[in-house]
């Protein structure tokens, strides 16, 4: 069935393949390039290979066609809009063509939703049948290129066979098989990759394995996505041995900044409407259980009020609805054999996520203990009645956010993304936040219930994804690539996991299989010169742009004196973290973002270890936005210097610290430094304390 019959291949495939099961002779099915997954990045695939007179077959696994673009993630997660190109940049420019005719706003118009902008070439956020009719215009444009078959699992025991190095078939578990000249695997799990001997990791590196400062495990979390208030995590609140409830994990918790096997939360993106006339009730699960829910209900009783959803504002009054808070849709440390677990296992981690997203809404709309003010907002939202019809409005399609990742001869890494390296053969550009979800709940030292793995740290602007971030080495495979699962550290992976990044990697690839197949060679050997001028008569973006600067992460090793970073601070009040500007200490700085005068502060503290005189400096990044009358408190035994920094003057200890003040202190003596925004005229930031011995 090619692509010219689409249409009726999306909508006929699940009851074709569920009412005709695969014959005892297995069928053989060729192409030049074979894709498993039939996600973003392997639709960009096709298309492009097409465009380029090259065949290919689509086969996705599952029911669900076109991955988290079409499964509820409307908010497009881009970064800076200039760094996509190609034909992901074409799916977001039909999108904005769809939305620019009148008819296509039923519930709604263009001039309620601000996002719209009739002289801009690019929409970016959409309704997820809006994105399946896109993918499916595309594709039928094709020719006869491109065949699509769905609901066929590779068969992963024995499912790769290679000759030479090489992949000459892939066998799925009805027994069907494909052949080709190049493979590529678009699936959010990296089977073909793993069933083919490619090496992979799952979980988070130690920071010290690649040099970077926000991988592994991350206590030092300062966001939204945390504990505000103290909440009990036992059964019985404050008896231990009554056990802990549900969502807190058990085991040890590690230290910061060491590598482990865990792996950031998954959760439905839901689409969500509010107008009556296309909104269905949330459904109270089978199955439910309002022990899973133990947490939320203490931490309203606590005092946190706030909406645990962020619902974005999708076109015609519907909404991609993400996480948010500290209990949200994220079902935390839930999914940890998800990765290499068998078909049975994900299903049933699907399924539990289901049902627990599911009863989480219920509860949000129904139970008592939640306060009436949520109940009260949350009342007017439902599913949309035309929007996944097939599923009762609920998504098809679980947010694997991240599962395994190749190893190759290039991994990508915090270095990458901060530009303090750049690789010499860029295929795409990311620019997203290295973005991370929580990975599990434990009890603090103070008995308390908090979360741990988020991390929102921007990258400062676009930077390079090599060429062999996304081929294996080829001693492993001379005929694969992987655009999704690539090579990258998990930190890293935060950022570059973003659909029009997957979308841009998917034509990239795509282009490099067809040099390969038409010269004949492994994709390891393709000329970089030639693939990388090929993609830009394409319309690809791979090259920096000017502004697109390194990132000078200062580390406390070869300081003078006594060093104390902000993680390192005992915190008053809600403070950002952020990497925007260029040089700061360690791995951020924090900023008060011009808010809550009077409400926030930091005290950095040191025990002096021998009697003398001290020179206090800090560390900020100027800028015109900052605050020109910080307030400092330098204290030390029952003496206090009150001090006001102006931070839009740029420190005059290399361009990095600035003295605020002396002191003559004792042995033994506590030297504390409070930086508040008491009366700030406007953003206070917070980095690093330097105490140096005069």
């Amino acid at each position: 069935m090619r692509c010219r019959n689409f249409l009726f291949t999306v909508t006929c495939f699940a009851s074709f393949f569920s009412s005709h099961p695969a014959a005892a002779d297995s069928h053989i099915h060729e192409a030049e390039v074979i894709i498993y997954g039939g996600t973003s990045a392997g639709i960009a695939a096709a298309v492009q290979l097409s465009r380029l007179d090259k065949t290919s077959i689509i086969i996705e696994p599952s029911a669900h066609f076109g991955g988290l673009t079409t499964g509820g993630l409307g908010m497009t997660d881009s970064g800076r809009k200039s760094a996509i190109g190609g034909i992901s940049r074409e799916f977001y420019q039909r999108i904005h063509s769809y939305y620019s005719d009148p008819k296509a706003w039923k519930f709604g118009t263009q001039a309620e939703f601000p996002r719209f902008n009739p002289k801009s070439d690019s929409l970016w956020v959409f309704e997820p049948k809006v994105a399946l009719q896109v993918y499916r215009e595309m594709i039928a444009e094709c020719s006869e290129d491109i065949e699509i078959v769905m609901q066929q699992r590779l068969d992963r025991e024995r499912g790769v066979t290679k000759e030479n190095g090489r992949i000459t078939e892939i066998r799925m578990e009805s027994g069907e098989r494909f052949r080709g000249k190049i493979f590529i695997d678009a699936t959010y799990e990296g089977d073909l990759m793993a069933t083919a001997g490619v090496p992979y990791h799952v979980g988070r590196e130690a920071n010290a394995t690649y040099k970077e400062t926000i991988n592994g495990i991350h206590l030092k979390n300062t966001h939204n996505h945390r504990f505000t208030e103290k909440v009990d995590p036992y059964k019985i609140s404050g008896d231990p041995k009554s056990g802990l409830v549900h969502g807190i994990q058990s085991e040890p918790l590690g230290k910061n900044g060491a590598g482990d096997t865990r792996v950031q939360a998954y959760c439905f993106r839901m689409c969500m409407s509010r107008d009556p006339k296309n909104r269905v009730p949330f459904p109270k699960p089978n199955g439910y259980d309002e022990t899973m829910y133990e947490l939320l209900f203490r931490n309203y009783e606590a005092g946190d009020l706030r909406l645990p959803l962020h619902p974005a504002a999708m076109p015609n009054g519907k909404t991609d609805t993400n996480n948010n808070g500290a209990f949200s849709t994220d079902n935390i440390g839930m999914n940890f054999d998800y990765p290499d677990g068998s078909y049975a296992e994900r299903e049933t981690i699907i399924h539990e996520h289901e049902i627990y997203q599911k009863g989480l809404m219920w509860s949000l709309q129904n139970h008592p203990r939640v306060p009436e003010s949520i109940r009260k907002e949350m009342a007017q939202w439902g599913l949309p009645k035309d929007e996944f019809i097939e599923n009762g409005g609920w998504p098809t399609q679980l947010y694997i956010r991240e599962a395994r990742r190749m190893i190759s001869g290039y991994v990508a890494t915090e270095e990458d993304c901060r530009r303090v390296k750049i690789c010499d053969d860029s295929v795409g550009l990311g620019s997203y936040n290295m973005d991370s979800h929580n990975c599990q709940r434990y009890v603090t030292a103070e008995g308390t219930v908090q979360n741990e793995g988020d991390v929102q740290v921007s990258p400062g602007g676009p930077y390079a994804i090599s060429y062999r971030s996304i081929i294996p080495r080829k001693n492993n495979a001379k005929n694969l690539f992987v655009p999704v699962c690539l090579s990258s550290t998990h930190i890293a992976f935060g950022s570059i996991r973003m659909e029009p990044v997957f979308m841009a990697l998917g034509h990239s690839a795509a282009t490099a299989a067809s040099i390969a197949i038409n010269e004949n060679i492994a994709v390891q050997d393709v000329d970089y010169a030639k693939l990388k001028a090929q993609l830009l008569a394409e319309g690809q973006v791979v090259d920096l742009p000017e502004d697109a600067v390194p990132k000078i992460i200062i580390t406390t090793v070869g300081l003078d004196g006594i060093i104390i970073d902000n993680t390192n601070a005992k915190l008053t009040g809600s403070w950002t973290q952020s990497t925007s500007s260029s040089t700061f200490v360690g791995d951020g700085y924090l900023h008060d973002g011009g808010v809550g005068q009077g409400k926030k502060s930091a005290t950095y503290s040191a025990t002096i270890e021998k009697a003398g005189k001290y020179e206090i400096r800090m560390s900020y990044s100027a800028s015109g936005n900052r605050a020109t009358n910080v307030p400092v408190t330098i204290s030390h035994g029952d003496n206090a210097i009150q001090v006001k920094v102006n931070q839009r003057t740029k420190p005059e200890i290399e361009g990095l610290f600035s003295k605020i003040g002396e002191v003559d202190a004792k042995a033994g003596e506590t030297l504390t430094v409070t930086i508040s925004n008491e009366g700030a005229n406007a953003h206070v930031i917070l980095d690093a304390v330097q105490i140096v011995a005069k």
